[in-house]
């Protein structure tokens, strides 16, 4: 099976969730610390080059590679993955789960203004402070979010490719 975790720029949301999935966060609902948020791999990191690259995080507890992607705006990004997961598992007989999952829904106003700061306009006094605070805001949903995902990956089983929009963690 495999694991990616996408939304907008691919270096906030998604990069806390790949390290929860990865167990490099408690493993709990609570709030994160600064130190915890600005420590996590790739976490404001990515830049307008890494768009539409996948980022590999790790392999999890079982096995499963991980890894992110900043779509952008581009909605028909995940849906064409899809379609070549699809044709790649017909003509080669490739039969590994791949499950997409979306992390836009947990992103607050504060850290999308974070965001355009930082990575946008490359303000970091202004935007990392508003990052933190939206990590803080939204880590327990990104929580919840990945460990949901993990149990849609271990029991869909008739679906090859599996896609969550997560609009219940808005």
């Amino acid at each position: 099976m495999i694991y990616i975790y996408n939304d907008y720029g691919g270096t906030h949301t998604t990069s806390m969730a790949a390290a929860y999935h990865l167990k490099k966060l408690p493993q709990a609902e609570r709030k994160l610390t600064s130190e915890e948020i600005l420590n996590i791999k790739y976490f404001n990191q990515l830049t307008k080059k890494d768009f539409g690259k996948l980022i590999f995080h790790g392999n999890d507890e079982d096995g499963n590679p991980v890894y992110t992607i900043g779509r952008k705006r581009e909605k028909l990004v995940v849906p064409s993955l899809k379609e070549l997961t699809l044709l790649l598992q017909t003509k080669f007989h490739f039969n590994e789960k791949i499950v997409f999952s979306n992390t836009s829904p947990t992103v607050p106003m504060v850290m999308s203004l974070g965001g355009f700061f930082s990575r946008g306009l490359k303000m970091d006094f202004i935007g990392v402070p508003l990052l933190v605070k939206g990590a803080k805001k939204c880590c327990d949903n990104i929580y919840r979010l990945v460990e949901n995902t993990k149990r849609v990956g271990k029991t869909s089983f008739n679906e090859n490719v599996v896609i969550l929009d997560n609009k219940q963690y808005k």
